[in-house]
């Protein structure tokens, strides 16, 4: 055989070989079919398929991938129409059954989604639909996922992106809760006004209790004082007369004394002089006051 023709020979092989190479990139996988029928699925790798009789009829990524589909018109059991947005996120679990379960996985997963919504609207009423997301989400989850299964897809989330209610319920929403935003701002001013006229209230209780107390101080102390002057008073009273008793002083000194403080009375300070009753026996207390003072002068 001519080398030229053997190198030929050799180059074609080569050729068909590298032709036949198939790598398999990060997180996707191959479907390959011999002869029209399912081989096999190509995981992450190096991988040869035999010439002519095998091909590659599926690349599928296994990632976790996201559906936003447009908003569905649905009808609520109130009979209020409105549109809902939805978010699916999905991922393949399994190449062979997405790659024969179904012929357009996602035009089937939309209606399906659809339908499904359809179905959880119409046993709620408009309120419950704007006030139980969690719930939407969690039914729709459930149902898809189950009905995806034979497909090799496993419906990981449901999220309800958006609802948009007809205008005029809009209208009417918007006017409830300007209502609502003016009651609340009205009981906060009012709760407002309640504490603040508590606690005037309160600051005027305890500044009349102060008042109070420091009154009461000062009338304690004002009595006190007084009770201390009038002691003061009866002790030096007191003293005065043990003097009076410790000389043995008569009647007729104890009358000069009271005549001197007669006269220490009357001494120009005082436009006025009260007169014991008395009085009228002036006569006899001057002259029992000259035989004291005679008795006492020195010889």
């Amino acid at each position: 055989m001519p080398i030229y023709l053997t190198i030929g020979i050799l180059i074609f092989i080569l050729l068909l070989i590298i032709r036949n190479i198939r790598i398999v990139p990060q997180a996707n996988a191959f479907v390959v079919e011999r002869l029209g029928a399912y081989q096999k699925t190509w995981s992450v790798g190096l991988h040869i398929k035999m010439p002519i009789i095998d091909k590659v009829a599926s690349k599928v990524s296994i990632k976790e991938n996201v559906i936003d589909f447009e908003p569905q018109p649905v009808i609520t059991r109130d009979n209020v129409t409105m549109r809902i947005d939805t978010v699916v996120f999905y991922a393949i679990t399994d190449p062979k059954l997405y790659a024969y379960g179904v012929t357009n996985p996602m035009s089937a997963i939309e209606n399906l989604t659809a339908t499904t919504l359809r179905n959880i609207i119409g046993e709620l009423e408009l309120d419950q639909t704007l006030t139980s997301r969690d719930v939407i989400n969690t039914k729709m989850r459930a149902i898809l996922d189950e009905a995806t299964d034979p497909w090799g897809i496993k419906v990981n989330r449901v999220e309800v992106k958006n609802i948009i209610p007809p205008k005029d319920i809009q209208d009417a929403m918007e006017k409830q809760m300007r209502a609502e935003r003016e009651k609340r701002e009205s009981i906060l001013r009012a709760e407002g006004e309640k504490m603040a006229a508590i606690l005037s209230a309160e600051g005027e209780k305890a500044s009349a209790i102060l008042r109070a107390e420091a009154a009461k101080e000062a009338a304690i102390r004002q009595a006190e004082g007084q009770a201390e002057a009038i002691l003061k008073v009866q002790d030096a009273t007191a003293k005065g007369l043990f003097k009076i008793k410790s000389i043995q002083a008569d009647d007729a000194l104890i009358k000069l004394k009271s005549l001197e403080t007669l006269a220490a009375l009357a001494d120009g300070k005082a436009n006025k002089l009260i007169i014991p009753a008395d009085f009228q026996n002036m006569a006899s207390i001057l002259s029992a006051a000259k035989e004291v003072l005679t008795d006492n002068k020195p010889e």
